[in-house]
């Protein structure tokens, strides 16, 4: 969660929303870039000792090659490496065992790799992104009562929660604080300064006056209740002086907790004016073994959209994260979220399947703010039929790119197994 006292200020969104969102820039969906860097990372250069572990003369074995290319393989053969030691040295049982292990870290890394690629990057499994299932719940947050560059207060703690960080067109942010001692007590609270601003970036001043915003305890303009100890206001920047604005609106607070003050601050990411809007409503098809949940958006300005659905499953628990992450024309487009069928015969979703909360944006590559947001479709927007699993693919996901990589680190397997079988074959008598 963004942090509101010092890092509340709307990062890029995991370049994927920040995986899938910037893994989005990548054109390839949520925890795929990370899954990447850490299975591919650039070959190692060729280590002495390495090298020196290899029967004179040999390179290759029935035309595999023997030295591994995966740097996960060779680690254990690291100059500092006692085995690698040994085995440099002409010792049979070390380079057998040096061998056993980078068979072991080679199998590790294509197993690894075939189970995480199994289905696309744009459909996934619920439980691996929690974390965005529920997009739309306030972000809350507590810490000290704290003014800058002071300690500290002790013993107060300032509980607060924000509506949403990101905001489009018409759209609306509530905002809530109230303060707590360290067992959890309240403690009478006054917000003694509100106001939204333009913050100053790269050294220039602000572009627009702060405008000045009514928290209250008094049960309402956004307050849920009287004299309950939490303060509340809501921003609405299209009627409150940012309706032309593109980028942060910072609200600050001083807070005055007994005799002790504080300052608090929130950022909001605002998008004035969506570059497509939706138009009309769901459409699902079962489609090359899959099941095919169809958007229609009238795109203003062309570009990268990145579009992002939930989808849970009768009973109502989360199932799948489904994406898109395509150009688009302008004009009235199709935007189709794919739930992968061996997704669906693997888990074995309770259906009808629901799709709810989408939200999605234009990607603006080297800007700030690097997206433009269109408006979020709040809450469930259509229930599936209910389907046989049999009317679903059981095959794994396939691309190009898996069957380059799926290669490259089978011959690594097979590399190290033809030297682990050469290593032994030299220790018979």
């Amino acid at each position: 969660m963004p942090s509101s006292d010092s890092a509340a200020r709307p990062r890029a969104p995991r370049r994927w929303l920040i995986a899938l969102l910037l893994i989005a820039a990548a054109g390839i969906g949520g925890g795929v870039i990370t899954l990447k860097r850490l299975a591919f990372p650039e070959p190692p250069q060729t280590s002495p000792a390495s090298i020196a572990a290899l029967p004179p003369g040999v390179t290759a074995i029935n035309g595999a090659q023997i030295q591994p290319r995966h740097p996960g393989m060779a680690q254990p053969g690291g100059p500092q490496d006692p085995l690698a030691i040994a085995a440099a040295n002409g010792d049979p049982k070390a380079q057998e065992a040096l061998w056993a292990q980078r068979l072991a870290r080679a199998t590790e890394v294509l197993d690894h790799y075939r189970e995480h690629t199994k289905y696309p990057f744009d459909s996934r499994p619920a439980r691996e992104h929690a974390d965005q299932m529920y997009p739309n719940q306030p972000v809350r947050e507590e810490g000290r009562l704290v003014n800058p560059g002071q300690k500290p207060a002790p013993n107060v703690r300032i509980v607060s929660s924000q509506e949403r960080i990101y905001v489009a067109g018409n759209e609306t942010v509530l905002f809530t604080v109230s303060a707590v001692d360290d067992t959890g007590s309240a403690l009478p609270l006054q917000v003694t300064r509100a106001v939204a601003l333009d913050p100053p970036k790269d050294g220039k001043p602000s572009q627009r006056n702060s405008v000045n915003l009514p928290f209250n305890d008094e049960g309402n303009a956004g307050d849920a209740a009287a004299a309950d100890g939490a303060w509340s206001a809501r921003l609405s920047p299209a009627t409150q002086g940012f309706a032309g604005h593109f980028g942060v609106i910072r609200v600050e607070l001083t807070l005055q907790v007994g005799n002790q003050t504080g300052f608090k601050f929130f950022d909001v990411f605002y998008t004035p004016d969506s570059p497509a809007t939706w138009v009309g409503g769901v459409r699902e098809a079962v489609e090359a073994g899959s099941l095919n949940f169809y958007l229609k958006a009238d795109v203003l300005r062309p570009g990268r959209y990145v579009i992002t659905g939930r989808i849970d499953d009768a009973k109502g628990q989360p199932f799948a994260l489904i994406s898109f992450n395509h150009e688009l024309a302008k004009g009235t487009q199709d935007i189709k979220l794919n739930l992968f069928g061996k997704l669906l015969v693997d888990e074995k979703p309770a259906f009808p399947l629901t799709l709810r909360d989408v939200d999605g944006f234009l990607l603006i590559p080297d800007a700030d703010p690097d997206r433009a947001l269109m408006a979020r479709r709040e809450g469930k927007l259509h229930t599936s039929r209910s389907y046989p699993l049999t009317a679903f693919s059981e095959a794994e996901w396939d691309s190009e790119e898996r069957r380059r990589y799926l290669e490259e680190y089978g011959r690594d397997v097979e590399s190290a197994r033809a030297h682990l079988e050469h290593v032994r074959r030299s220790m018979k008598p």
